[in-house]
């Protein structure tokens, strides 16, 4: 079926606002700013803004094993309300996609439920207990998008430095949750002012920036392509931009939580405010921005983490890390700091598309004739507030809940399919 969308804006190459038409075949654009096809259906974006659908290199769907908190089609829905067409899911699941028929299981699930494109890591070690390593080769040639142990960080510098070595001989991106253990000290927030004042533990930054800095060396040795996630600190950014200036093949991801929170704004013993990497202090927040806007940090990634309201209902001590961030992250980036002046529109759209993409060599993130029909419509003028009880995710745990936001998505279409539409 011919699709032909009319009255949207564009941005062009000088990051200016252009109406245009697009006109869709079947799964990929055919022509931009032409006439419509005789007996296309007829898509009217009022004047909306149209992006590429956004690519999120990090994020939890929680099946197989999980389910409670989130399923393949739970997620793969919110991500669409959100924008997504592109998402890559971390292999913290049960069983892990530590072995080619336990890869191939997870495909099958995601064949069977997803809405938009799902991309599955392969696990760095055997049931991401970090110690017996994974056939990386093997698990690539069933699909593995890249390879990670996300959730926690691979203890043993000889097992990182053994999958790198493996990972450079097919070109393969090995990506980190970068923690060393003996530096969490049972933390469930940041270690800085407001945990003290809270009376909870708390989680020094050099657990995460140690790990870095390691790695990058490690990457350096073996030669291997390198992304680190989530970074939260001062100190793992200048580790970041250290290893980008000597050449090191590294990049690097944030997240809107550490972009819009630091950790004076955690008003209570909230679990809906604890997250891995924790919110940090305001001088490391104030770090990543100028590092994203300088390029050492490279995109913008979710970290999509849901769990049931029961698991996030008490204190933070107990309860599990992670908020969720499909839905949320486009409004509160654009409101924030496009609205505000900070960011241009152009640069968002970037991070959230064509950046992303690049790191792992994917051919989506673009608006191109003969590219995936992979599209969001967007109501920049649109305001309306957060709120968690509409969400498509099972997960109801954000801190954003109830933030006044502008520029939410209205439709998103994947392989030329509507796969969300606003209700009217």
């Amino acid at each position: 079926m011919t699709k032909y969308i009319q009255n949207v804006q564009m941005l062009n190459e000088l990051g200016e606002l252009v109406t245009t038409s697009i006109t869709i075949e079947g799964k990929v654009i055919a022509e931009i700013g032409g006439e419509k096809p005789v007996g296309a259906e007829v898509i009217d974006g009022k004047g909306s803004f149209v992006s590429p659908g956004f690519v999120d290199l990090h994020v939890h769907l929680r099946e197989p094993g999980y389910e409670h908190k989130e399923t393949i089609k739970t997620g793969t829905q919110s991500a669409a309300k959100g924008g997504f067409t592109t998402i890559c899911a971390m292999p913290n699941t049960k069983p892990v996609p530590d072995s080619k028929e336990n890869f191939e299981l997870i495909k099958g699930l995601i064949k069977e439920s997803a809405v938009v494109r799902v991309l599955p890591y392969g696990s760095l070690t055997v049931d991401e207990a970090g110690d017996k390593r994974t056939n990386i080769a093997e698990l690539r040639e069933h699909g593995a998008v890249a390879f990670s142990d996300d959730g926690v960080g691979i203890q043993l510098a000889s097992t990182m430095y053994e999958q790198m070595q493996d990972a450079a001989k097919i070109d393969a991106v090995v990506v980190a949750h970068c923690e060393d253990n003996s530096l969490i000290y049972d933390g469930v927030m940041h270690e800085g002012k407001r945990n003290k004042e809270l009376g909870l533990p708390g989680i020094p930054s050099i657990c995460e920036s140690v790990q870095i800095a390691r790695d990058v060396l490690l990457a350096e040795a073996a030669g291997a392509r390198y992304h680190v996630c989530h970074v939260s600190t001062k100190e793992s950014v200048r580790a970041v931009r250290d290893a980008k200036a000597a050449g090191i093949r590294v990049t690097a991801e944030v997240c809107p939580h550490h972009l819009l929170l630091e950790e004076m704004d955690i008003p209570s013993d909230d679990a809906n405010w604890k997250m891995n990497p924790p919110l940090r202090a305001k001088d490391d927040q104030d770090s990543l921005h100028q590092a994203l806007l300088d390029g050492t940090i490279d995109c913008i990634a979710t970290d999509h983490a849901p769990h049931t309201t029961e698991e996030k209902c008490c204190g933070m001590v107990g309860a599990p890390f992670g908020i969720v961030g499909f839905e949320t992250a486009f409004p509160l980036l654009y409101t924030h700091f496009v609205e505000t002046g900070k960011w241009t529109l152009k640069q968002l759209v970037e991070w959230m598309t064509v950046k992303p993409a690049a790191i792992f060599d994917l051919p989506y993130g673009k608006i191109k004739v003969g590219a995936s029909a992979d599209l969001t419509i967007i109501d920049l003028n649109k305001e309306q507030k957060v709120e968690a009880e509409f969400f498509a995710t099972k997960g109801r745990n954000t801190p954003f809940n109830g933030w006044a936001a502008k520029g939410w998505p209205i439709m998103t279409i994947f392989e030329g399919s509507i796969v969300y539409k606003e209700a009217e």
